[in-house]
């Protein structure tokens, strides 16, 4: 099931298909994202609110639409993909995304306050913070300057397919029954380091 998350009309067809699939939604993992590249200075307005909507806007618009349900079932999770660079900023040259960095804030906020205001329908609501992991979106990026971006990481490597699927489970699952409203940050060690 695909779907334009800037679009509520679609958002409501892929919950009602879910639905209709597999009887109730139990679990949201909001993944959409998008990106785009320019120096603050030059960045392009209609670029920012493109990023912004996909990222933010749609994270909020897909979360609200499927709360509906789960409030009405009474527990449910919710798993929300940030990224490291929502956590500081990033030096001019090593990552020029401004919206992208602003947009991956606002889903580390936006999930806090969902998990206070949630927490009383049994709803879980919390983020993966992902580090360097290459991607359709970030390959040509890591290739350029793989030296500058591992040099960061203190476990030397990027992200390979299988690192983010059980902070993934864990958030999924019974076993983070009491977590709610944390950030768990994936990311070979780069963080600690900052």
């Amino acid at each position: 099931m695909a779907c334009d998350v800037r679009n509520a009309a679609e958002i409501e067809a892929v919950v009602e298909q879910a639905k209709a699939r597999y009887g109730s939604i139990d679990i949201l993992v909001n993944n959409a994202g998008t990106s785009w590249g320019a120096p603050v200075e030059e960045y392009p307005e209609e670029q920012w609110q493109k990023v912004l909507d996909v990222n933010l806007t749609g994270l909020f618009l897909f979360s609200k639409t499927v709360a509906r349900e789960m409030i009405a079932a009474g527990r449910s999770k919710i798993v929300n993909v940030a990224l490291i660079v929502a956590l500081a900023g990033a030096p001019a040259g090593y990552l020029d995304a401004v919206a992208y960095t602003a947009s991956k804030g606002g889903v580390v906020a936006l999930t806090r306050d969902l998990a206070v205001k949630w927490a009383r329908h049994g709803i879980n609501v919390n983020a993966i913070a992902p580090g360097w992991f290459p991607t359709r979106m970030s390959r040509a990026l890591l290739e350029q300057a793989e030296a500058e971006f591992l040099e960061r990481i203190p476990l030397g490597r990027f992200g390979g397919p299988d690192d983010l699927k059980g902070a993934v489970v864990y958030l999924a699952s019974a076993a983070s029954d009491f977590v709610t409203g944390q950030t768990i940050v994936v990311d070979g060690g780069q963080t600690a380091s900052l």
